[in-house]
């Protein structure tokens, strides 16, 4: 597979910089981050498009509903193809693949996590930089052993609505435990990059080319918030067999109303502590909750009292109308 690609050299480029593109973009997309990732020129930068069309840009696999075989053979295809690209790269810039970094954003940080820390009998590169990294479930294999000498730089938003950040944790702390050398970051920030993101980028890439392999400890979860996430195993003891009554918010990252009545639930839980309970529940997690409480519109605010869902409230409303939909008293 030919993939269309754009190089950028550097004036003082000694090492190659590979860099994937997320869901809906193309090989221009992350090349507008070079003057803040590489400011002196250090790097061959190599920015492929992936092959399949995803308007208004490209993908490296399709995620929008797919056939889960086929989604399969499209990340294979795909990391088969920038595996033999990096290789031809390598060799055309007359560069190591050893000390060769590769990144990307999202879906291509998925890609490139494979890339770097799976299975394979090529050399791997020096470190890999992986920016709100999405994998497939199933799909990211992680060769402990032969990934042992890869630097690993996973960063994400706290904020991010398509990606939770809980995703990149677990895999963080999977990692960590297994011994590989990573840096963990969260920024304040959805599902995208902010500045402070690539300033600590360009200096973990500073480092890697200086030979290090940066590591640093976990840094300490958030403590929980008032609207606890709740699945379809804690759910009866969470809500059903409750003493209180429970506010139960049916949401999805994807959804934007969702992220504009998340605050106004949140307000609920804080002003009601102690008189109801607040949980929410992402229907793409538990689709069997959804189904169960015949959810098909999101965001759906349901009330829980004695076990059974009293009252429900549809689409983003200020806190007042839910309430009042709610059958709650409302407070001023």
């Amino acid at each position: 597979m030919d993939l269309v690609t754009n190089v950028v050299r550097g004036n003082e480029s000694d090492r190659l910089l590979l860099l994937l593109h997320g869901y809906g973009s193309d090989e221009r997309d992350l090349g507008g981050l070079l003057p803040y990732l590489d400011p002196d020129g250090h790097f061959v930068t190599v920015l492929p498009r992936g092959p399949v069309a995803a308007p208004p840009g490209f993908a490296w696999n399709d995620v929008a509903g797919g056939e889960p075989t086929r989604t399969a053979e499209e990340f294979a295809e795909a990391l088969a193809a920038v595996d033999d690209l990096l290789d031809a790269a390598c060799a055309e810039h007359g560069v190591k693949r050893e000390e060769a970094v590769v990144g990307g954003f999202s879906q291509g940080a998925g890609l490139a996590l494979a890339l770097a820390l799976g299975p394979s009998e090529r050399p791997r590169p020096a470190g890999v930089l992986a920016m709100s990294p999405f994998v497939p479930p199933g799909l990211l294999q992680v060769d402990l052993e032969g990934a042992r000498d890869v630097a690993i730089l996973l960063q994400h938003g706290t904020d991010d609505p398509m990606i939770p950040v809980a995703a990149s944790r677990e895999l963080a702390q999977a990692l960590t435990d297994a011994g590989l050398s990573l840096v963990f970051a969260e920024y304040p920030m959805g599902h995208e990059v902010a500045l402070a993101s690539v300033q600590r980028a360009q200096q973990w890439l500073d480092a890697v080319r200086a030979g290090e392999r940066p590591s640093e400890p976990l840094p300490e979860p958030p403590p929980e918030g008032l609207v606890k996430p709740v699945t379809t195993a804690t759910f009866p003891t969470e809500v059903l067999g409750s003493e209180v009554p429970v506010i139960v918010d049916f949401w999805a990252p994807w959804c934007g109303p969702c992220r504009q009545v998340g605050p106004i639930v949140e307000q609920i839980a804080a002003m009601r502590e102690g008189s109801y309970k607040v949980v929410k529940v992402n229907i793409d997690e538990e689709p069997a909750l959804a189904q169960q409480y015949e959810v098909q519109s999101i965001p759906l605010i349901g009330l829980f009292r004695n076990g059974r869902m009293e009252r429900a409230s549809l689409g983003a409303k200020p806190r007042p109308q839910l309430e009042a939909e709610l059958g709650m008293l409302v407070i001023p």
